[in-house]
C-alpha cells in the first residue's frame, strides 16, 4: 500500500474493496477530491480545502457513466468511480502540483498554448504524473479479474500493461496516438465518439501496422451526465424576455481572457433597465476567476446574486471542490441555460447540446476541441463567439430574419431533437461493459 496518511489509507482500503466487489469499475484520471472521498467514508474532512483539478471532463463523464448504472440511487454494488490522483504519496505531490501548475499556464498564455500543442504530439504517455499515480492504481486493481472502464487514455493504458482487461472510451471525435498502444491486445476494447473516429482509429492502427480488430472498437456516442439530459426535459425554447447565458472556464481555467472580455461589454447591458440578458458565470475551482469576475462586478456596480435566485441578472458559481463545483453546475447550469458561451471541449459542448441550449464557443484548446465545434457547427446549434463585439452579436443571432425564427430559436430546437447518438453515450458504454464482461 502507497504511503499515505492514516485518514487516506483507511479511504484507499476502502476504494479498493468498493471496486473489487462492484459490477463495474471506473477509472478516471481528472485530479484530486480528497476530502469527497473521505466524506463518502464518514471520515472527518475539510469541504474548503483546495482540489487539484486536471480536467472536469474526464470527472464529469466518469461520473456521469456511474450513475447510468446506478439507475436514480446510489449502488457501489452497480458501479463505483476510482481516481489514483486522490492517493498520490507526499513525497509525490510536486508532482502533481506542478502538472496542475504548468497546465493553468498554457491555460492563460496563448504564446505558451504553442508550445503545449508540440508537447501533445507525444500524448499523454509522457505526463509527468505517470510516476504517481501508478503505485495506487496498481493497487487497488491487483485482484480485479473483470473489465475495468477507463475514461483516460493514462489510466488505461497502465491497466493494459498489467494484463487487465480494459473498455477504453474515447471521449473525443480525435484519435491520440497514444490509443494505439495497446490497440492490437485482446484484452483492450474502445468506446467511440462516431463511426468516423472508428474509422480514424482503425486507419491510424493500420499506417502504423498494428492489428486493430474492428469489433472491439464500439460506436456509443458520447457520454453525458444523465441529469444533464434530463434538463432538456423541461426546458422551453427561448422566444422573448432576458436571454440566459451561462458563461464557463475549462478545468485549468482556460479562456480567462476572453471571459474577461465577454464580462467587459456585457456586464454594463446588465444595468440597463429591463435587461436583455442574464448572466451565470462557472468559475469552477478557479480562484482566480472568481475573484476577478467579484472585482468586475463591483466595479460595473452589478450585484452578484444567490445561486437560487434563478431570474436574478448576474450569479456566479464557484466551489474550491471539483465535486462540489460540478453539481454546481449540474443544478443550476444545465437546466436553466438558453445558451452557453465555451470552449468547444468534450465536456462543455456535449452536455450544452444535450441540454437544449445553443452554443457559442470561445477559442479551442487543441485538434479534438476543434473537431468537436465543427460537429456542433454542422448541426447548427453552435457559432463561433465574437468576443470583440458579443452584444451585436447575441442581437444578430436572437432577432428573426422575414418569416423565419431567429437563430438561437432554431438552434435550441435543433439541439431539443439531437439525435440518440449524442444522448444514450454512457447507456451504450455501460451495456458494452457488461456485454464484455459475460
Amino acid at each position: 500500500m502507497p504511503e499515505l496518511e492514516p485518514l487516506l489509507i483507511k479511504a484507499l482500503a476502502r476504494d479498493k474493496q468498493l471496486l473489487e466487489n462492484t459490477e463495474i469499475p471506473v477509472i478516471t484520471v481528472s485530479g484530486t477530491f480528497r476530502e469527497d472521498v473521505k466524506q463518502w467514508f464518514g471520515l472527518p474532512h475539510n469541504d474548503l480545502l483546495p482540489d487539484i483539478v486536471f480536467s472536469r471532463a474526464h470527472y464529469s463523464m466518469a461520473l456521469g457513466a456511474v450513475l447510468t448504472a446506478w439507475c436514480d440511487k446510489m449502488s457501489p454494488q452497480k458501479a463505483w468511480i476510482f481516481d489514483p490522483t486522490n492517493y498520490v504519496t507526499n513525497d509525490q505531490w510536486k508532482k502533481i502540483q506542478l502538472t496542475e501548475f504548468i497546465g493553468k499556464t498554457l491555460a492563460r498564455n496563448p504564446f505558451l498554448k504553442l508550445v503545449k500543442d508540440f508537447i501533445d504530439q507525444f500524448g499523454r504517455n509522457k505526463l509527468p504524473i505517470l510516476a504517481s499515480i501508478t503505485p495506487p492504481l496498481l493497487y487497488v486493481v491487483k485482484d480485479i479479474k473483470k473489465p475495468i472502464l477507463s475514461f483516460h487514455i493514462a489510466s488505461g493504458n497502465i491497466l493494459a500493461e498489467q494484463g487487465k482487461k480494459v473498455i477504453q472510451v474515447i471521449t473525443d471525435p480525435h484519435v491520440r496516438e497514444d490509443y494505439l498502444n495497446h490497440a492490437d491486445s485482446s484484452q483492450m476494447y474502445f468506446c467511440v465518439f462516431d463511426e468516423r473516429t472508428k474509422t480514424e482509429f482503425l486507419e491510424k492502427a493500420t499506417v502504423k501496422g498494428i492489428a486493430a480488430n474492428p469489433d472491439r472498437v464500439i460506436v456509443t456516442g458520447p457520454p453525458v451526465d444523465p441529469r444533464v439530459i434530463e434538463a432538456q426535459k423541461h426546458k422551453k425554447v427561448w422566444s422573448k424576455g432576458p436571454l440566459r447565458l451561462c458563461i464557463t472556464t475549462g478545468g485549468l481555467g482556460t479562456n480567462k481572457d476572453e471571459i474577461e472580455q465577454l464580462l467587459n461589454q456585457l456586464l454594463p447591458e446588465l444595468r440597463r433597465r429591463d435587461s436583455a440578458y442574464q448572466l451565470l458565470i462557472y468559475t469552477g475551482t478557479q480562484l482566480d476567476i472568481y475573484e476577478m469576475v467579484k472585482e468586475m462586478a463591483k466595479r460595473e456596480r452589478v450585484r452578484i446574486s444567490p445561486l437560487e435566485e434563478e431570474k436574478a441578472d448576474f450569479r456566479v458559481i464557484y466551489h474550491p471542490q471539483i465535486v462540489d463545483a460540478n453539481e454546481l453546475l449540474i443544478a443550476h447550469g444545465f437546466p436553466w441555460a438558453h445558451g452557453f458561451l465555451s470552449k468547444p471541449s468534450g465536456d462543455m459542448a456535449y452536455d450544452a447540446a444535450a441540454s437544449g441550449s445553443f452554443l457559442l464557443t470561445l477559442k479551442e484548446w487543441g485538434v479534438w476541441e476543434h473537431n468537436i465545434r465543427e460537429v456542433f457547427e454542422q448541426k447548427d446549434i453552435s457559432r463561433p463567439v465574437v468576443p470583440n463585439n458579443i452584444v451585436k452579436q447575441l442581437q444578430a443571432l436572437s432577432s428573426p430574419h422575414r418569416d423565419q425564427p431567429s437563430w438561437i430559436e432554431q438552434a435550441m430546437e435543433k439541439a431539443a431533437h439531437l439525435e440518440p447518438l449524442f444522448l444514450h453515450g454512457n447507456e451504450k458504454i455501460i451495456a458494452t461493459v457488461k456485454k464484455i464482461g459475460r
